[in-house]
């Protein structure tokens, strides 16, 4: 049987700085959703973080055209100088990711990013930071680094020496700040949710587990208070799942939390993430012997 031909997809990941007002969270899922050639996989909201994440995917024209679109939405719904959440951000389109798929190559993806962000930085009067693999500067690579300082501090941290945009004006946007385009490998956002209200728990728990001050590599994390719950998060960004897994993570969160008689109230997982993630961590604590994706019942009927 000959097998359909595939055509070349790329994941986009566009993080904006809005998680409470869900009518303007489903104006853009909407605008998205009406892209030809874009599917949209995927978007949740957050209101303690007042943040939104959305997962699309598509070949790099119709993704361009979407970016572009999402761009010119949010920055009319969203203002920066009256936003507040527990993430940290520097633009109402905070920052944008692509991410190879099928049959395309991170250069592929490194392309995409860079004329999106010369783009937008032109129409829009934004400017625009490349990170990760479109980022062709060693300390400005990471995002964390590039963020540091949020929306609040950005008018400094432009001004220093290193600090000035990769494309548009060398001073923040009024409202919508700055945004972060670049190219990446996959990324699962992880939360942990601890069973008490101490801040200071959910902080040296994450202060053990990144990998900044000594953690697990590919892991960074960040304590908050979820005060609307009553409890406290550990949120995380795991950038290579298959060099430290999702089950070691959880593990270690547990272990450190136990340090200070706290347990782990549940986990969950923003967005889209891959299977054999999953797989990995069902292998482990249900230790099972000789286990294939293969044997995953939907699996074998997609393969046949």
């Amino acid at each position: 049987m000959v097998q359909p031909s595939r055509m070349p997809t790329i994941v986009s990941v566009p993080n904006i700085s809005e998680g409470r007002r869900l009518d303007v969270v489903e104006g853009l899922a909407d605008r998205l959703r009406s892209t030809p050639g874009v599917r949209l996989l995927d978007y949740s909201s957050d209101a303690t973080h007042n943040r939104s994440v959305f997962t699309l995917a598509g070949e790099a024209g119709p993704l361009a055209a979407a970016t572009i679109a999402l761009f010119e939405r949010t920055l009319e719904a969203v203002d920066l100088r009256q936003h507040q959440g527990a993430h940290p951000r520097l633009g109402a389109v905070d920052v944008v990711p692509f991410v190879p798929f099928e049959g395309v190559t991170m250069q592929d993806c490194v392309a995409l990013a860079t004329e999106i962000a010369a783009t937008v930085a032109d129409r829009f009067g934004l400017p625009v930071y490349l990170y990760e693999e479109a980022s062709a500067r060693a300390w400005r690579k990471s995002l964390e680094d590039i963020r540091r300082g949020g929306f609040e501090g950005l008018s400094r941290k432009m001004a220093q020496p290193g600090w000035a945009p990769d494309f548009g004006p060398a001073t923040p946007h009024p409202s919508g700040g700055a945004s972060v385009i670049g190219a990446r490998p996959p990324l699962i956002a992880y939360n942990i949710n601890l069973q008490t209200d101490r801040l200071d728990v959910a902080r040296k728990v994450a202060a053990a587990v990144r990998h900044s001050s000594g953690g697990l590599r590919y892991v960074k994390a960040m304590g908050i208070a979820l005060e609307e719950r009553g409890i406290v998060q550990v949120s995380m960004n795991l950038t290579n799942y298959e060099q430290t897994p999702l089950h070691q993570v959880f593990d270690l969160v547990q272990h450190e939390a136990g340090r200070y008689g706290v347990s782990v109230l549940e986990s969950e997982i923003v967005g889209l993430v891959p299977s054999a993630a999953l797989l990995a961590a069902a292998q482990h604590h249900l230790r099972l012997d000789r286990f294939e994706a293969r044997q995953i019942l939907e699996q074998a009927l997609r393969e046949s």
